[in-house]
């Protein structure tokens, strides 16, 4: 992904497509679909990506995809992840892209890989390592041989990569759609007039770039030959490299043009071309989140209706970004995004299912399989039903007929009458008819259960005694290794190996009384000010203005004085031209509006505890530890011991007493936190920090924090996260059932609301209706306590009569899951 809202780039796939010679699978395409072993294929794709979440869980999450109705598994690969020192490669752990790749292979699914190397993705830097800023003469994506060198080498490394370990569905391996060598999270397709054959590898589409038209004219006459390079490089790669390029309406032929964004099924105006398939790259499943913004929800009726309208219109692949969105561990997040990252997507943080998205998408796929021979084979007829509905009706010469009849109406109920039936469609929706005479599906009607994730305190750190603490050291200018006449950029100091900077002054007190006003102007993120190594204040900006002033009243001294500023970045950019540009930091200091930016200033990269690396049981010793205090101190490290809480449930850091920091489990950071960055709400945006299972040890876990603002850690738990409740709502016009399904290892333990007649509101506001069946509670309770699914008829005979005869009933039930084993606190706080 890249930029919020209107630049919310995001990232295309590219499709690869092979004729085999032998084993493996022939994978070819015409102007209508992508042609698996000779079959035309609809297919459905789901990004997750593998360094966002663990070896242990992408099992789970891949089998939980493949249930959900996805074909394809899209995920990119991540060069500052995997070289992030130049010539030193890394792909172990969660890095290990074969491992994950073979995963998906084992799951019986196809991959989209995307080599990038510039992904953007939310990801520091877009995914280049830092070390290419320091080319000399380098432009990035741009006609620029310094960047074009760096770029086919490590592009070269991951096809020969993936050749070598027979990954291409050539070989007999998953890949089927990739993006080699993407630039930019790209779009770009070239189809040659013939298929190429190489080594029994035939590729006809593959992705590089993304969405580069956004800023090709930025780079002048460099863009276009750019683009015409990176074709020519890829073709010499030996795989028959052809092209896509998303959003690229005048992408010329033989380059596909595709579609990113939530509406492709009202914007896209389909390919330029009659011999390419319609294909959506990037179908956005809501929006990353950033500190101080406010989640994106996106609904699962809203996602449904343009997946099925865009099918309608004779689309053939939908890809969801992110159908699992997973955690931006470490310094991995771009600038200003939250740990957490699509957290609303069908699979959330955690990797547990979020309902009714994953349900509902899940039965639109299956009905769109049902008919997808029809849909793909048949003549297609598009005609008006009234103002604002339309049907989308599917022929084959055999007389099997498939339809999409939409309502376009917003706000109300419309009565249409299509081949002689009349038909009721909810506002805003699509009903699918496989045989053109009954509706399987309506986008707008959630058939699936509801469920409500929460969390209960597993495991807390209230007692002080507990804690140690080492307090960060101010340096002084005297002790500083790096001097400079001006004020330097911070990123290009500190090189990614750290997020801060310090910048420090020594300077002689001329100016009259014991008060001085500083105005310290930074380029962002955050910046600390110290005076004669006293606390004197902190600023931060955002993520839409970045830069911004500290201004504060200090007490100087008479004589000689030191100021010390600890400048922080939350993450890299990650987007726009000329990247390698960007910088950040403090960029003008005044005191007394007198300018002391060209003033003699030293340079401290980094901090004593990430020198000494004391998050980590060999570094703990390397400096000394005191008893925690009681009060809370800005620029603190704190350290402390715990055991792992029993069970299976995915586990989170509760920060909520916490300010701005990083937090290690065992010497592995699970991200950066900055819970005190409120919402407009007065919300934090992120309070609880993912803890993956396989972090853990079963006893005597290392937790330490870095705490810059003052935050109290005796106030955090260590909290199990799990669906605490399920929620079934059909009426008349929906199902004749409502089936309750708690997660594995939970039973159904009480039944918060049930009523069979008329009852008010949905699964997360309800309340009895005028109509109600005195049963509703005692059937219920019957078919579903102590089980883990059940299934309830909403019928008068399963609950012993008619509460209200003549009016159509409607069936609410709420229920609590809750683990086989008693927990210490059944404290739940859904999140």
């Amino acid at each position: 992904m890249v930029c919020m809202l209107s630049r919310v780039a995001l990232f295309s796939l590219a499709i690869i497509i092979i004729t085999v010679q032998g084993k493996g699978s022939n994978v070819t395409y015409d102007g209508r679909a992508l042609i698996v072993d000779g079959e035309r294929r609809i297919l459905f794709s789901g990004s997750i990506h593998y360094p966002r979440s663990t070896p242990e869980m992408w099992p789970s999450l891949i089998s939980k995809a493949k249930e959900g109705g996805v074909d394809v598994i899209q995920t990119y690969v991540f060069w500052n992840l995997h070289e992030s020192t130049q010539g030193q490669y890394e792909f172990d752990g969660r890095k290990d892209l074969v491992r994950f790749l073979k995963e998906v292979e084992a799951q019986g699914l196809y991959a989209a890989l995307r080599i990038g190397p510039f992904i953007e993705a939310e990801w520091t830097y877009g995914g280049l390592p830092f070390w290419l800023h320091d080319i000399p003469g380098i432009v990035f994506r741009s006609d620029n041989e310094p960047f074009k060198k760096h770029m086919e080498r490590f592009v070269t490394k991951i096809v020969n990569m993936m050749k070598y370990n027979n990954l291409y569905a050539s070989q007999g391996g998953p890949i089927i759609i990739s993006q080699v060598p993407a630039m930019a999270n790209s779009c770009i397709t070239i189809f040659p007039a013939k298929h190429i054959l190489h080594n029994n590898l035939k590729i006809v589409r593959i992705q590089i770039e993304n969405e580069y038209e956004n800023v090709e004219a930025a780079f002048h006459e460099k863009g276009p030959s750019y683009v015409r390079w990176a074709a020519n490089m890829s073709v010499a790669l030996d795989t028959g490299v052809p092209w896509v390029m998303c959003k690229q309406s005048d992408a010329p032929d033989p380059v596909i043009n595709t579609c990113n964004g939530m509406r492709c099924g009202e914007t896209f105006t389909g390919p330029n071309s009659a011999n390419k398939p319609s294909m959506w790259t990037e179908n956005w499943t809501s929006f990353y989140q950033v500190f101080g913004g406010e989640p994106y929800i996106r609904t699962a009726e809203d996602i449904a209706f343009h997946v099925a309208l865009f099918i309608a219109k004779n689309g053939s692949y939908v890809n969801y970004y992110m159908y699992h969105g997973g955690t931006n561990f470490g310094r991995t997040s771009s600038a200003f995004a939250i740990t957490s990252y699509y957290d609303q997507a069908p699979l959330d943080e955690y990797g547990l299912i979020r309902q009714p998205k994953w349900g509902h998408l899940k039965e639109l796929h299956a009905t769109i399989k049902s008919c997808s021979k029809t849909l793909i084979r048949g003549t297609q007829q598009n005609f008006s039903l009234g103002q604002l509905q339309h049907a989308y009706v599917f022929r084959e010469s055999s007389g099997d007929c498939a339809a999409f009849l939409v309502n376009n109406n917003s706000r109300q109920d419309v009565k249409i009458l299509f081949q002689n039936r009349s038909y009721e469609l909810p506002p805003k929706s699509i009903s699918i008819l496989p045989d053109c005479k009954t509706i399987t599906f309506n986008t707008a009607k959630v058939n699936t259960q509801y469920n409500t994730r929460s969390a209960t305190s597993s495991h807390e750190f209230n007692s002080t005694e507990t804690w140690e603490q080492y307090r960060e050291t101010i340096p002084i200018y005297d002790n500083t290794s790096i001097r400079a006449k001006t004020l330097l950029d911070h990123l290009s100091t500190t090189k990614d190996t750290s997020d801060y900077l310090w910048y420090i002054l020594r300077f002689q007190n001329h100016f009259p009384g014991p008060q001085s006003v500083i105005q310290a102007y930074s380029h962002g993120h955050v910046l600390h000010a110290y005076v004669n190594g006293v606390y004197a204040g902190s600023a931060h900006g955002n993520h839409d203005s970045p830069s911004f002033t500290l201004k504060n009243s200090v007490h100087l001294k008479n004589g000689s004085n030191e100021f010390a500023f600890l400048s922080v970045t939350v993450g890299f950019p990650n987007s726009g031209a000329y990247l390698e540009r960007k910088i950040a930091g403090l960029r003008r200091l005044h005191v007394q509006n007198k300018d002391f930016t060209s003033s003699s200033w030293g340079y401290q990269v980094g901090l004593s505890g990430e020198k000494f690396q004391i998050y980590t049981n060999s570094g703990l010793n390397k400096v000394h530890w005191n008893k925690f205090g009681g009060n809370a101190q800005p620029l603190t490290w704190y350290k402390t011991f715990f055991d792992a809480p029993t069970g299976d449930d995915p586990l989170a850091l509760n920060l909520h007493s916490m300010g701005k920091g990083e937090a290690w489990i065992n010497g592995q950071s699970i991200g950066r936190y900055w819970v005190s960055f409120n919402t407009s709400k007065g919300n934090p945006s992120q309070s609880r920090y993912h803890i993956p299972r396989s972090f853990l040890k079963p006893t005597g876990n290392l937790l330490v924090l870095l705490e810059e603002e003052k935050g109290y850690p005796p106030g955090i738990t260590v909290d199990s996260v799990s669906i605490s409740k399920v929620c079934g709502h059909v009426s008349e016009s929906d199902s004749s059932v409502v089936q309750l399904i708690c997660p594995p290892d939970k039973n159904i333990s009480r039944i918060q609301f049930s009523s069979y007649g008329t009852p008010e509101g949905n699964c997360e506001h309800y309340a009895i209706g005028k109509c109600h069946s005195p049963n509703s509670r005692a059937v219920v309770e019957k078919a579903c306590r102590g089980k883990r699914k059940c299934t309830i008829l909403r019928s008068n005979q399963f609950f012993n009569g008619d509460p209200c005869p003549g009016i159509p009933k409607t069936l609410l039930v709420d229920a609590k899951c809750r683990g086989n084993k008693t927990r210490k606190r059944e404290k739940f706080q859904s999140i």
